[in-house]
């Protein structure tokens, strides 16, 4: 039976050493919640901190204090990671939807309105966004690749839409995986799905996932999340765990994917089974990269590269080769040069 005094909308923010952006990031939440119809009562904010060891946790009483009974505060007793953070707050979550904001971003203005508006009117499983890149000195070249305005879905805009093939294949086209610009019902995430703890790559892990259980998406291509980019990102400093963790990703989703296939519940689709290959791809591109520049000695090496071929196997419907056929048909020739260069790299 549906609760009917919980919230429309929980909001998740994991917070670990953050005291120099997380005043940015809960006060664009606030600002937007002031300015719905309902003054955002409809809205919880759950703000977990994960054992800091800056100011952040002090900084969390001060801005709960300065916006009285509207910060739901967490703590985990000692650091978990960025997924044990976020599967402590689903499970503590009571809104009928989740929005994961990572607390050195913020959102843009418009998109709790939107947000709002567009659950009112369609009800979808899903509702994706798009984004900026956030700079602190953004420079022409950043202009000019388009960071104002990141699109995540290659798809069509509105809905609501009901073909979840359609939805995964769009996702998996743009390579967007991460959970801050997806919205999704609480009910998507069982018991049996959560970030997987002590991995890199966790939002690649899992989104696939909680979408396949999706029957129906809206996509408004309007920048709602403000992505703010560190040196210190996962792919800035990339290490061998973690282009393991990379390379593993999507393997579950490939498994899930076959599952529902073999069982008749979703169709075999072409365009996602080149979409899923097509990041497969990626994926093994970006580890094979850190692989060729990486001074590890050979037998571990060696280890890593079979890992990477069988990642792939395991994951990707489509063969090497019939992969590098596909982009050939069109017209992809970079990254065909690129998997090539990837699969002689793993395969030396």
């Amino acid at each position: 039976m549906k609760d009917a005094d919980a919230p429309w909308l929980s909001i998740l923010v994991p917070v670990y050493d953050v005291q120099d952006y997380l005043a940015e990031c809960i006060g664009s939440v606030m600002e937007q919640l002031a300015q719905l119809p309902d003054g955002g009562a409809g809205v919880e904010v759950l703000v977990l901190d994960d054992a800091s060891t800056d100011g952040s946790r002090a900084l969390m009483d001060a801005l709960a204090a300065r916006w009285p009974g509207r910060l739901a505060l967490m703590h985990h007793a000692r650091n978990q990671g960025l997924s044990a953070a976020r599967n402590t707050m689903i499970g503590a979550a009571r809104g009928e939807y989740l929005w994961f904001l990572d607390s050195d971003d913020k959102l843009l203005p418009g998109a709790l309105a939107g947000l709002q508006a567009a659950v009112r009117r369609h009800a979808p499983d899903a509702v994706l966004c798009d984004f900026a890149v956030w700079r602190e000195r953004p420079r022409l070249k950043h202009r000019l690749r388009g960071e104002a305005h990141r699109a995540t879905f290659a798809g069509p805009a509105g809905g609501p839409f009901h073909d979840r093939a359609a939805l995964l294949a769009g996702l998996l086209m743009t390579g967007q995986l991460h959970a801050w610009s997806k919205i999704t019902r609480r009910a998507l995430w069982g018991a049996d799905l959560r970030f997987p703890p002590g991995r890199y790559f966790e939002d690649m892990a899992t989104m696939p996932l909680a979408l396949l259980r999706a029957r129906s998406h809206c996509y408004l291509p309007e920048p709602w999340v403000a992505y703010r980019q560190r040196g210190s990102s996962i792919l800035a400093t990339m290490t061998l765990p973690k282009a393991l963790d990379q390379s593993q990703a999507l393997g579950a989703f490939a498994q899930a994917l076959r599952a529902a296939e073999a069982a008749g519940e979703m169709p075999a689709h072409a365009d996602l089974h080149f979409a899923l290959a097509h990041q497969c791809a990626r994926s093994l591109t970006g580890a094979a990269r850190f692989l060729e520049r990486a001074a590890l000695p050979v037998a571990e090496r060696e280890a890593a590269a079979r890992r990477l071929r069988g990642d792939f196997a395991a994951a990707s419907p489509l063969a090497a080769q019939a992969l590098l056929r596909a982009y050939a048909r069109r017209g992809w020739w970079l990254r065909a040069h690129r998997l090539r260069r990837a699969w002689s790299t793993v395969s030396a």
